[in-house]
């Protein structure tokens, strides 16, 4: 393996939600490693060193507009922004704004062979295996606008979690179809990571696994910690990884589900839907 192929060099990267949390730090690590950056938000963004594109992804128009404005190549994209529940418009910040603007860059040809997709789901969206049925019939929705009325005609759909495990079945459901056009797709799934948006929710979202990380002697992991690994498998050194829905949770569930932390069981049990 050549140590370039960590590296960003003459590739342009897209991060879309890229103004705070894990994208911000994406986008640190992207501009380290020699890649031009293009950063998507509706928060705007003033650094010299990337190019900025209003988005907002409960807004198919702003999105269409965003992609056009970015042109292409797209070599990297990396898809991060997410609101927690409660949020109006979750459903489509969280989910179809993404994948649609996965549509359009695919539409207008932007993304060259050797291109990649990575996504940030969560450690919550771990039952997409046993709701994948239903998953699958939301995902036939060819388009932003039939997305957002499943949505409506399928009451409880519009929360954290359905959005995460759609992100989860949206990844194994591409992997064929994107590898077909020379595109790889992923995504990781983090435990408790300190972002606003957790310290937002602090109560919940840093609360959850408190317990395993005093036992371990770890914090709540960074948004460097997480983008990261994003980072690494938008890269050509993750080039043999495609559909993967990586958990990045330092170990917890995988404690919980084999019994070496048995204070993790139930909430494993309940993650992974064996409730």
């Amino acid at each position: 393996m050549n140590l370039n192929d960590f590296r960003y060099l003459g590739r342009r990267a897209v991060v879309v939600g890229g103004a705070t949390g894990m994208g911000a730090a994406a986008v640190d690590l992207l501009v380290e490693l020699e890649a031009e950056v293009v950063v998507m938000d509706r928060a705007p963004v003033q650094r010299d060193d990337v190019q900025f594109e209003a988005c907002d992804l409960a807004d198919r128009a702003s999105i269409d507009a965003a992609v056009e404005a970015c042109g292409g190549p797209i070599n990297a994209l990396f898809s991060c922004a997410g609101v927690a529940d409660g949020t109006p418009g979750i459903e489509r910040i969280n989910f179809i704004g993404h994948r649609h603007v996965i549509d359009r860059i695919l539409a207008e040809n932007l993304m060259p062979h050797g291109g990649s997709i990575s996504m940030i789901s969560s450690a919550a969206g771990l039952a997409w295996e046993k709701h994948l049925d239903r998953l699958k019939d939301y995902l036939d929705t060819p388009d932003f606008d039939s997305a957002v009325a499943w949505i409506a005609a399928n009451p409880g759909t519009d929360t954290y979690m359905w959005s995460k495990e759609a992100i989860c079945a949206y990844v194994a459901r591409q992997a064929f179809p994107m590898l077909q056009r020379k595109i790889r797709i992923n995504a990781i799934l983090p435990g408790p990571t300190d972002t606003p948006l957790a310290r937002a929710n602090a109560e919940t979202w840093l609360g959850f696994g408190q317990d395993y990380r005093s036992d371990t002697g770890i914090d709540a992991s960074t948004p460097d910690e997480q983008a990261a690994v994003l980072v690494f498998l938008g890269s050509h050194a993750a080039r043999g990884v495609n559909g993967v829905t990586l958990i990045t949770d330092a170990g917890y569930l995988a404690s919980g589900v084999t019994g070496s932390y048995p204070a993790a069981t139930p909430v494993a049990d309940f993650l992974y839907g064996r409730y």
